[in-house]
C-alpha cells in the first residue's frame, strides 16, 4: 500500500516544557508526542511545511502577516544551542511564487533567526532540528492587527493546491494553542528587551496558570476532529477574548489543516497543564 503524499500534525508548544528537565508534568502530552513522532518517521516526508508564530523575537519593527522563509534559523533558547535550519529554497521560492498568483500576500523572509514555536515541534516531532528540509512559514499571531481566520484558511488552501501539483511527500505542522496567556503576550509593546521580558513572565506567570480554558480548548479540538470551517473559524477570531492571547497561536492549526487537504485532524491527547500555563494538545490526520 502506498504511503499518503500529506501529513498533518498539530502540537501546542511551550517554553515551560523544555524548562521541565526532570519531566515531572504533562506525561499524558509527552506519551502521545511519542506517538506522534512513530508516525511521522514512519511517513519519512520528502520535507516539512511549517507554520508557526513569532513571539516578537524575529519580528518586532516589521511583522508581515504572511511570510515564507527561504532561508532560516534557529535561535539559542532554553538550554538549546543555535541551529541552522535546511531550507529547500528553490522549492521555497516555488511556494511563494503560487502563493502570490494565488491571491495571498506573503512577505519572503531571508536569514531570520526563528524561536521555540519552530524549534520545539522539529525537536518533539522529527527528533531534530535538521533531520529533514523544512519550509517555515511565519503566521502573525502575536501583534495586533491579527490576520482573520478566513484568510488563514486561504493561506492553507493556497498551500494545499501547490502541494497537490508538487509530487512530493510533505509533513505539515501547526505550532501553537490551545489556551493560554502568557505575560510577555499581554503586554502590546515590540521592543522588549529579554531581561524585562523575563521579568514579565516571572511576575506573571502564578496568573498564568489559572488562565487555561478547558472547555474553549475541547469546543476547538471537536471543530478540527470534524473540520468545521464555520466554527473553526469563529473560534479563532474569537480566541484572544475567550482563551488569552496565546490561543491566537491556533491559526497555524487551521492554515496546517487546510494545507493538508481539509482533513479531519483527530485529537491524541488534550492535557491541561498549569506548570507550563497551557492546555497541551496534539492532533493529526490519521
Amino acid at each position: 500500500m502506498s504511503k499518503p503524499d500529506r501529513l498533518v500534525v498539530c502540537a501546542s508548544h511551550s517554553p515551560g516544557k523544555d524548562r521541565d528537565l526532570d519531566e515531572v508534568y504533562g506525561s499524558e502530552f509527552r506519551g502521545a508526542l511519542t506517538r506522534a513522532r512513530s508516525l511521522v518517521l514512519d511517513f519519512d516526508p520528502d520535507y516539512i511545511v511549517l507554520f508557526g508564530g513569532d513571539h516578537r523575537r524575529a519580528f518586532r519593527t516589521i511583522v508581515p502577516t504572511f511570510g515564507v522563509a527561504q532561508s532560516a534559523g534557529i535561535m539559542a533558547e532554553a538550554g538549546h544551542p543555535a541551529a541552522a535550519l535546511n531550507v529547500p529554497s528553490a522549492k521555497a521560492r516555488a511556494l511563494a511564487e503560487h502563493l502570490l498568483a494565488s491571491d495571498i500576500d506573503i512577505t519572503m523572509c531571508r536569514d531570520i533567526e526563528l524561536d521555540h514555536a519552530f524549534a520545539q515541534p522539529l525537536r518533539d516531532l522529527a527528533g531534530d532540528e535538521g533531520r529533514y528540509p523544512v519550509i517555515p512559514i511565519p503566521i502573525n499571531c502575536a501583534t495586533a492587527p491579527l490576520p482573520h481566520a478566513r484568510r488563514v484558511l486561504a493561506l492553507g488552501d493556497a498551500v494545499s493546491n501547490y502541494l497537490d501539483g508538487a509530487g512530493d511527500r510533505v509533513l505539515v505542522i501547526g505550532t501553537g494553542g490551545l489556551s493560554h496567556s502568557p505575560p510577555s503576550l499581554e503586554v502590546d509593546t515590540y521592543d522588549i528587551s529579554d531581561e524585562e521580558r523575563a521579568r514579565i513572565i516571572a511576575e506573571g506567570s502564578a496568573a498564568a496558570r489559572k488562565k487555561i480554558k478547558p472547555e474553549w480548548d475541547r469546543a476547538f479540538l471537536a471543530a478540527l476532529a470534524g473540520w468545521d470551517r464555520a466554527a473553526l473559524t469563529e473560534l479563532a477570531d474569537g480566541a484572544h477574548a475567550a482563551a488569552g492571547a496565546g490561543a491566537n497561536e491556533v491559526r497555524t492549526w487551521l492554515a496546517a489543516g487546510a494545507a493538508g487537504g481539509g482533513k479531519p485532524l483527530d485529537a491524541l491527547v488534550y492535557q491541561p497543564v498549569e506548570e507550563w500555563i497551557t492546555g497541551m494538545a496534539i492532533a493529526a490526520s490519521v
